[in-house]
């Protein structure tokens, strides 16, 4: 029982080291922004490198878990990306910091599989849901290392410092976390670059993925605008739908696993895609603060969980190794975060922001929709419940 909550311990804190080098390269973006004299558009031109390293390394990362174990890809990717970091901050040039990013971002997601692949094959051996909670983890590293970065720029260290100190942070929770990192057990053959067509399966959990992840997106790029535009809250209050959002996304994982162990995956995501559909609604039928707020609740208890039980079916695909199975997945739902944010722009231009919103609300509709269907394909009972 020790050796297996010591392994837990380890997996949650790898997470965290994740969640924590993305929220400190988040939290100097405005600095890096100054160093390089870069306009607006000039900066998002240059943040999308990110997302394109992304993207790489999503098939990539199916690949090398699936021949050479998550734990090799997990043990030398950490340090890799961990130290990768400082090189954002040390970019002399325009292009060196487009490499950096790349890579970082290519690092960043074969990291995320190789963890995910890891926690599945913990959570087959305790024999109940605990994926959601390592996912809580990641989230709460993003309040941690968002309140770093303000107390570095309080103390007008430069990123490279600040990142270089998150650097050597990471590299501690690494090494204290080595031992406890095990060799999964094999599952499923297929384990190629994953440059194919998903089966039915995959393809259905994907888009629940894809939907879950189109409004994750549009609420971490668009809560502080509709709060400024919409609901015309006062500007100490502008924060206050990301805090509500982000907040009951994070703690709402940590309180999943049991919710997910006592009613079964399929009726949370139903639920779940109920919550958002119901959240978005009422903070676009009545936008006035105290609804606004109790509304984006609403969408972060929503989104809370689809990510991790999404994850958790892939990673029990008969068709395809964890690996690849998860690789596909999280393809199909990275593309859902890229596009989502643009797609609210896109649409306020043509309307109004509260017409992007409700569209967004449709997002929870598919998602329960799709978690209730069943075919051949999509069978909640051996899949989707402990």
């Amino acid at each position: 029982m020790k050796s297996l909550l010591r392994r837990r311990i380890a997996l949650g804190s790898m997470f965290f080291f994740l969640g924590l080098c993305f929220a400190s390269w988040a939290a100097r973006i405005p600095d890096i922004q100054a160093k390089f004299d870069l306009s607006e558009g000039q900066l998002g031109s240059i943040l999308l490198f990110l997302p394109i390293g992304s993207m790489i390394g999503l098939p990539i990362a199916g690949w090398v878990v699936h021949h050479y174990g998550s734990r090799s890809v997990i043990l030398w990717g950490s340090f890799l990306y961990a130290f990768s970091l400082p090189l954002i901050g040390l970019s002399p040039s325009l292009w060196m910091l487009i490499v950096v990013l790349v890579f970082f971002g290519m690092l960043g997601n074969i990291m995320n599989i190789a963890l995910n692949t890891q926690a599945l094959d913990f959570e087959d051996e305790m024999g109940r849901s605990i994926l959601a909670s390592f996912h809580g983890l990641w989230s709460t590293a993003g309040f941690v290392g968002a309140g770093i970065g303000a107390v570095m720029i309080g103390l007008g260290w430069i990123p490279f410092y600040h990142y270089l100190f998150v650097a050597f942070i990471s590299a501690a929770i690494i090494l204290s976390t080595r031992p406890y990192i095990k060799e999964e057990k094999s599952r499923g053959d297929g384990g190629g670059l994953v440059l194919k067509r998903p089966d039915a399966l995959l393809l259905r959990v994907g888009l629940i993925s894809f939907l879950g992840m189109m409004t994750e997106g549009c609420m971490f790029d668009w809560s502080g605008v509709y709060f400024k535009k919409v609901v015309e809250a006062p500007a100490e209050w502008i924060t206050l739908g990301y805090v509500a959002f982000m907040g009951t996304m994070a703690s709402g994982r940590f309180i999943s696993d049991r919710i997910i162990q006592r009613y079964g995956k399929v009726p949370v995501l139903r639920f779940s895609g109920v919550l958002i559909f119901s959240g978005l609604l009422i903070s676009v039928l009545a936008p006035v603060l105290l609804w606004a707020t109790i509304g984006f609740l609403l969408v972060g208890f929503g989104v809370a969980s689809i990510v991790p039980i999404s994850y958790s079916v892939a990673g029990r695909s008969t068709l395809y190794s964890p690996g690849v199975a998860l690789a596909i997945v999280s393809t199909l739902s990275f593309f859902g975060f890229l596009i989502g944010p643009p797609l609210i722009g896109f649409i306020a231009d043509l309307f109004d922001l509260k017409t992007s919103f409700s569209l967004i609300a449709v997002n929870g509709l598919g998602i329960a929709l799709l978690s209730t269907i069943r075919t051949e394909v999509f069978n909640p009972k051996p899949i989707m419940h402990e």
